[in-house]
């Protein structure tokens, strides 16, 4: 799985661009499926037919970044951000346009937790002519990814929000043969900005079963907010978040399926955040959803950490969840 985490971390992709990303997991999953589209809004759509429920199970392939607003008269670039970004662990990052254009993120005021008002993007240029042949209003850039082993099977990188979880998906559509369920595989566009891809996959797909994949927060750092969930106790099966109360019975369905196959697993009540799941909810007539959540410390930083170990607890999960559901 690295060498497939390596080729979706190393392709940008920020929400409302992910044209380069789809086309990489296009080419990864479709000998492997009896169907793949996109649909108006950009999301991939995989299908592998059955006769059983028909159960969607959504990994979001955007990621955040930042769009250039202007470009000064010293060719310092001015940015917006896309999605949720934290300021203060992107400050001093080396950066990187969708056209390969280097830089580093600067905040201009030494005071207090930085803000995009207060930050640019520092390209080496002389003055603003030299920035414009470089850089183009309303281009991107992405804080440059990366992909580290540290001690056993922690990792440090980024963006594994969410590329980790859409490289399980991809390996379970390499991985499930023929499934009794009629399952659809989504890899969505803009969840970082409101999970907005989501929604219309979601009413077109109208599944009986929506299944998410996304990272969640961990309670075992210093200064991380209070949580059960760690890194290294498996995959995390969700209860609720700020968007989303998981389908009870299907959560408790979950845990089932996961102690017969000695899966390891934690359970997830996250204060904060959301995912696909939500949009998968209340589409159409409603679908029953869970979430199946990769710990992941220090989420939408330039280090974000996971293990290993709970990243193939969370495959196993999702290949069974296919079959047995």
């Amino acid at each position: 799985m690295i060498d497939l985490l390596k080729k979706l971390m190393f392709t940008s992709g920020v929400s409302g661009r992910e044209d380069k990303i789809r086309e990489v997991i296009k080419n990864e999953i479709e000998p492997y499926c009896d169907e793949v589209s996109t649909d108006n809004m950009g999301n991939l759509i995989a299908h592998k037919r059955g006769n059983g429920k028909k159960i969607m199970l959504c990994a979001h392939m955007d990621e955040i970044g930042f769009f250039v607003t202007s470009i000064d008269d010293k060719g310092f670039i001015h940015i917006a951000p896309i999605g949720g970004i934290n300021f203060l662990s992107a400050s001093f990052s080396e950066v990187i346009s969708e056209n390969g254009v280097h830089g580093v993120l600067v905040p201009s005021s030494k005071d207090g937790v930085p803000k995009a008002e207060d930050t640019y993007i520092d390209i080496g240029a002389k003055d603003k002519k030299s920035a414009e042949r470089k850089v183009a209003i309303g281009e991107y850039f992405t804080l440059e990814p990366k992909l580290r082993r540290l001690q056993g099977n922690r990792y440090i990188g980024r963006p594994f929000d969410d590329r980790i979880a859409c490289a399980i998906l991809v390996e379970a559509i390499k991985t499930i043969k023929k499934s009794p369920n009629d399952l659809y595989f989504v890899f969505s566009v803009q969840e970082e900005v409101g999970g907005r891809g989501s929604k219309p996959a979601s009413y077109s797909i109208a599944p009986d079963i929506g299944i998410a994949l996304d990272v969640t927060g961990t309670g075992d750092k210093p200064g991380s907010k209070p949580m059960e969930v760690k890194l290294g106790g498996g995959c995390a099966i969700k209860i609720k978040d700020s968007g989303v109360i998981c389908s009870y019975d299907l959560a408790c369905k979950m845990r089932e399926i996961a102690k017969e196959g000695k899966i390891k697993y934690q359970d997830e009540i996250l204060l904060y955040g959301g995912t696909d799941a939500s949009s998968m909810q209340v589409a159409g007539k409603g679908a029953r959803v869970g979430v199946i959540s990769i710990p992941s410390a220090f989420i939408h930083s330039n280090v974000e950490m996971i293990d290993m170990g709970d990243v193939k607890e969370a495959l196993k999960l999702a290949i069974s969840l296919c079959n047995k559901l």
